[in-house]
């Protein structure tokens, strides 16, 4: 092969590498200017939020166009140091932007969380033959309500409380951070090794996002109340038990038994009456004044119907009263 050809192939080749890394140069630099051109704006659920742009009475601007997933709005100035116009050219946004005539700055009202995503403002003035455009990345949030603190796997060895304890917010909400004080702990799990003679201790849950953070406490008695008795406490506490027990076992018998026994004299001493008539047998005791006789009285009783009719059946001068001496 000569060498004039082979030159030729060596700086051809040369100059094809250096087009490639040409390109991928200024592809990585699109990329980073990309990233720090974007502007984050956080915005609280229902408030406002606020897109600086910032730009001088000097640069006398002509139009600004703003743009999402849609057209947003259009804004010129004023007419005599009147604030600037602005023109929806989405629905969504009807009565909720406004425009400073100071430095253009825009505000939308009453955020909803369908209004996350990339803004751009494509800005022309007077002064430059060319767009200049800036980029936001809105992100809408909500107020985090008070976080609720869970336990979970509660175990007790050699009188030391190990407990695992869950930290969460009611809603799922996207970047929630939690903590944990006074440990420092990041995440919302946490394990604890509580001992009885450490029970002062408070355990704060903080959950974060961009805009809000909320917090929750709980004891250490709370936690291991039910388990990290000493073991002079638990002796004390068969030793309650056992005694309690023994007295309901001796008293309940003898209660019981006493019982039995009224029941059994009630039935003694009553007497069985016949549907018809009733007996009543008396004997009469003699005192001292009196002879010694004995004197039987047997009385006849009837109901009131067998009554009246005895009586009524019997002659004159008889009586329902027999006495024998």
């Amino acid at each position: 092969m000569p060498c004039c050809v082979q030159k030729f192939s060596v700086k051809r080749m040369a100059h094809h590498h250096l087009w490639i890394l040409l390109f991928c140069l200024q592809a990585c630099l699109e990329a980073a200017g990309s990233d720090t051109d974007i502007f984050i704006v956080n915005g609280i659920l229902g408030e406002s939020a606020t897109f600086p742009l910032n730009i001088q009475p000097s640069q006398k601007v002509t139009i600004i166009s703003w743009h999402s997933k849609t057209s947003v709005a259009f804004v010129t100035p004023g007419n005599m140091g009147e604030e600037p116009t602005v023109t929806i050219t989405h629905q969504n946004y009807h009565e909720r932007i406004s425009v400073s005539g100071q430095n253009y700055n825009l505000e939308l009202r009453n955020l909803r969380i369908e209004d996350s995503g990339i803004y751009k403002a494509d800005i022309n003035v007077e002064t430059s033959k060319t767009t200049t455009t800036r980029s936001y990345n809105l992100q809408v949030y909500r107020r985090l309500e008070k976080p609720k603190i869970t336990q979970s796997f509660v175990t007790s060895v050699n009188s030391t409380c190990n407990v695992t304890l869950m930290c969460s917010v009611d809603k799922e909400e996207k970047n929630v951070t939690y903590s944990w004080n006074p440990l420092g702990e990041e995440g919302n799990v946490l394990q604890i090794f509580q001992t009885p003679d450490n029970q002062e201790e408070t355990y704060t849950c903080t959950a974060w996002n961009p805009v809000s953070n909320n917090s929750d406490s709980i004891s250490a008695q709370q936690l291991c109340a039910d388990i990290t008795m000493t073991p002079h406490t638990r002796h004390t506490g068969l030793i309650s038990g056992l005694a309690v027990l023994s007295v309901l076992i001796i008293i309940l018998p003898s209660v019981v038994l006493f019982l039995l026994c009224k029941k059994g004299e009630g039935r003694r001493f009553s007497h069985k009456v016949p549907s018809g008539r009733t007996s009543v047998r008396t004997l009469v005791l003699p005192t001292k004044e009196e002879p010694v006789n004995t004197i039987y009285s047997i009385m006849q009783y009837s109901d009131k119907m067998e009554k009246t009719s005895t009586q009524n059946s019997k002659p004159l001068g008889t009586s329902s009263y027999e006495i024998v001496i």
